[in-house]
């Protein structure tokens, strides 16, 4: 799928491509069960549509997974790591530097070239390059060689080859130091040695200063110690598994991913995404992008669901890497079959069952908790992550407008304000004018009328706040069901005790004062308020002053 200047924003795969194409431009796609909204925003971008037939569902994964590699669509999955790991480069110069380097989009390195050595994680090499191992063998910081020395050669940290006081040869002897406790584990354990020992003749002479500096030296240096080559796996008898959570959080409508890699029976990686519920993006899709992008393949995979594709994926893995691997749902039905109540099945099960506790608090930690009370007080349905509240103001007969104002995870989301002019209704009756501004807010055929078309990304709410009482909320439930969203949470709050009105409860409910959740609602309720007095103000100004 391209938009109008050509470029590729979409790319899909489809068994009955017809049938998929018209389901993106159907009228379900304003369906609110389906929670599209940003496969509708996708839609508004497409101009037009190319195709490529292949001649089996294998052929189509490894295409598809292709050609989402080389184009890199914004509108596909795009594995956003959570967990960067970085690289140490010694650039190829004369007097080379030490630097800290990370991959690209692409996995290439980007910058000057050089020798790059690495993964390490928790962030070590940024530390150690930009501190100890710069000052300890005396690498230039400089980007170019100055002219006259700098004040890293009078305060110690660098030997100034920039006016030859130390020759080439003897440079990159400091260099070979380097390299050789960065790539040998022995060499970088009798250089830990060393400095305990210079740490321990410090704090002997009451050097405190320094004694404290090679301390913090050594617990960066433990990093190193246990730094990981995990692009080299490739050991005789080796094993490794490979546990992947999926978690969809519905507010967002995209889904939440933890990988975690046992080597050995020993876990040592694990990293966090996730990607968009839109369009086809799918498990599948995200496995395939996944192992498509990696230099290593596990012997097994445990995924958190059954997604009925386990075999297509293990032939398209192995045309794609051509490695063996078995593809296994940790779902509830695992432990039901009778051969897996082995203990380490268990295992398995239960570290699968940790990963969704992790997503889950994760996901949770996402939105403001008072929606969580919210929700539980008044009964709703759905977490109201999305609030949308109308309200009415007029003076007398005239100058009679509406006001839409709208929250996301408690807080004002200004691009989905909307304010509106009483059309129908030429006298003063707010059941009627809350209709129509609900009606034009809302209409099925129109979701935000008041918004240029190539702009129209709206997003129903979860919960519509009425500033009234019983009979304000009656209207607006009726127009609701009218347009066929009555499945909507919808809610009323009278100002005056601040009495939240419920289509399920016969009598008012009565939050605390000092809750969030009440705060909540009448903040969006007194912007409401605020936004539609500041239109009729304005209205009422044209028309004195035009």
């Amino acid at each position: 799928m391209k938009d109008e200047n050509g470029n590729i924003i979409y790319i899909g795969k489809a068994k009955y491509l017809d049938r998929r194409i018209k389901s993106y431009f159907s009228k379900n796609i304003q369906n609110l069960q389906d929670n599209n909204w940003k496969t509708r925003v996708l839609v508004t971008k497409i101009k037009s549509i190319d195709y490529i037939i292949t001649d089996n569902e294998i052929e189509a994964y490894l295409l598809e997974s292709n050609l989402i590699k080389k184009h890199r669509p914004i509108f596909n999955i795009e594995l956003k790591d959570q967990q960067r790991y970085t690289y140490l480069k010694i650039t190829d110069e004369t007097f080379p530097r030490l630097l800290v380097t990370r991959r690209n989009r692409n996995g290439h390195f980007t910058g000057t070239k050089g020798e790059i050595i690495g993964p390490f994680v928790k962030g070590s090499s940024r530390y150690l390059s930009v501190g100890l191992l710069r000052k300890m063998f005396k690498i230039r910081i400089c980007t170019k060689l100055p002219k006259k020395e700098c004040l890293e050669y009078h305060i110690g940290n660098c030997d100034a080859p920039c006016i030859n006081k130390i020759s080439e040869e003897q440079y990159k002897e400091n260099i070979v130091s380097l390299k050789k406790i960065l790539d040998d584990n022995e060499a970088l354990g009798n250089f830990n040695k060393k400095l305990e020992t210079e740490m321990k003749i410090a704090s002997d002479n009451r050097d405190y200063e320094r004694a404290i500096f090679i301390r913090d030296t050594l617990t960066r240096l433990q990093n190193l110690l246990h730094h990981q080559k995990m692009e080299n796996n490739s050991i005789e008898g080796y094993k490794s598994e490979e546990y992947i959570g999926f978690l969809e959080d519905e507010n967002q409508n995209n889904m939440h991913v933890m990988t975690l890699v046992s080597k050995n029976g020993i876990i040592n990686d694990m990293k966090k995404y996730q990607f968009d519920m839109l369009g086809d993006n799918s498990i599948e899709n995200f496995i395939c992008q996944y192992y498509h992008s990696s230099a290593k393949v596990p012997n097994v995979i445990y995924l958190s669901k059954s997604i009925g594709e386990e075999i297509n994926l293990q032939k398209v893995l192995y045309k794609m890497t051509g490695a063996e691997v078995k593809i296994i749902p940790l779902d509830s039905n695992y432990l039901l079959e009778e051969h897996q109540y082995k203990s380490n099945d268990i295992n398995k099960f239960n570290i699968m069952q940790l990963i969704l506790n992790n997503l889950l608090t994760y996901i949770e930690k996402n939105h403001e908790p008072a929606l969580d009370d919210l929700q539980k007080l008044l009964g709703l349905k759905r977490l109201p992550y999305i609030i949308d509240c109308f309200d009415i103001s007029n003076f007398g007969n005239d100058f009679a407008v509406g006001a839409c104002t709208r929250f996301m995870n408690g807080i004002p989301e200004k691009q989905g304000y909307r304010k509106f002019k009483i059309k129908k209704v030429s006298y003063q009756n707010d059941f009627l004018m809350m209709e129509e501004i609900i009606r034009r807010r809302y209409s099925s055929d129109k979701f935000g009328e008041d918004v240029p078309e190539d702009k129209r990304t709206d997003r129903f709410p979860d919960l519509i706040v009425i500033d009234g009482g019983k009979g304000h909320l009656n209207t607006a439930i009726a127009t609701l069901k009218k347009l066929g969203i009555g499945e909507i949470d919808c809610i009323s709050l009278a100002k005056e005790n601040e009495e939240v009105h419920t289509p399920s409860s016969a009598m008012p409910i009565l939050i605390p004062r000092n809750k969030k959740s009440l705060k909540i609602l009448q903040h969006i309720r007194d912007e409401s308020h605020r936004f539609g007095l500041t239109y009729n103000r304005y209205l009422r100004r044209k028309m004195l002053n035009p």
